[in-house]
């Protein structure tokens, strides 16, 4: 059993799914993939959004079309992939993209260079109102964070989210196998887009993580999510 707790599934919201047919496909192969439970995230740029409130009501909107289409469909959760921004966490309402029903955030870090204020910006928001932060595919930021400054992401107590397609990777392998064997809290996404180069792959996770990390990871999110 597999728990998907980062994907773009929900139509036309975002650079994911592209149509509700697709989004039909892409729970489907989940599905078939050992995927019991979805949180859908698409992705929260804040100086792109309106606001939060504008955001939410398009993502309600898209998470009906998914709904209506495929009544029998269950345990998608609504989430977000929040881009970490300077005043992200004075934004009003920005508590309101924790994952549904739980304590959980999502964090993306800006893929270029560190910044210690991106931290801050996490800390704040987590301070305020009490939630646990995942940090989104940190594999991603090899090539723009030194090591002493990957250290101090890790040095956060967040829970670390892996990218299935990392374990497809020589360096990201290596990489997400370091942190597992050190202990850090870590859990599983697909990250899929579409139904084609960033598809659902639970299946290469299964063949390539040891059944353990998938446990423990399933663990971690079960423990928070109610």
């Amino acid at each position: 059993m597999f728990i998907d707790c980062h994907c773009h599934i929900l139509p036309q919201i975002d650079d994911g799914s592209k149509s509700t047919e697709m989004s039909l496909q892409m729970i489907a192969m989940q599905h078939q993939q050992g995927v019991e439970s979805i949180i859908a995230t698409p992705h929260f740029y804040a100086h792109r959004e309106k606001s939060v409130e504008r955001y939410l009501q398009k993502r309600q909107e898209a998470y009906q079309k998914v709904m209506d289409s495929a009544p029998a469909i269950s345990k998608i959760r609504l989430g977000a992939e929040v881009a970490i921004e300077h005043g992200l966490s004075k934004i009003p309402d920005i508590n309101k993209l924790a994952f549904q029903g739980s304590k959980l955030f999502l964090f993306e870090f800006p893929y270029g260079r560190f910044d210690q204020r991106y931290i801050e910006e996490v800390y704040d928001i987590c301070n305020d109102y009490g939630f646990v932060p995942i940090i989104a595919h940190l594999h991603r930021y090899l090539d723009f964070f030194t090591k002493a400054e990957m250290q101090k992401v890790l040095e956060m107590n967040a829970i670390i989210q892996f990218n299935n397609e990392a374990f497809g990777n020589f360096r990201e392998r290596t990489f997400c196998k370091k942190i597992l064997k050190q202990g850090y809290r870590v859990v599983f996404g697909s990250d899929s887009h579409n139904l084609s180069e960033r598809k659902p792959n639970f299946d290469l996770l299964q063949k390539k993580a040891k059944p353990e990390w998938i446990e423990n990871a399933n663990q971690i999110l079960t423990s928070y999510l109610k």
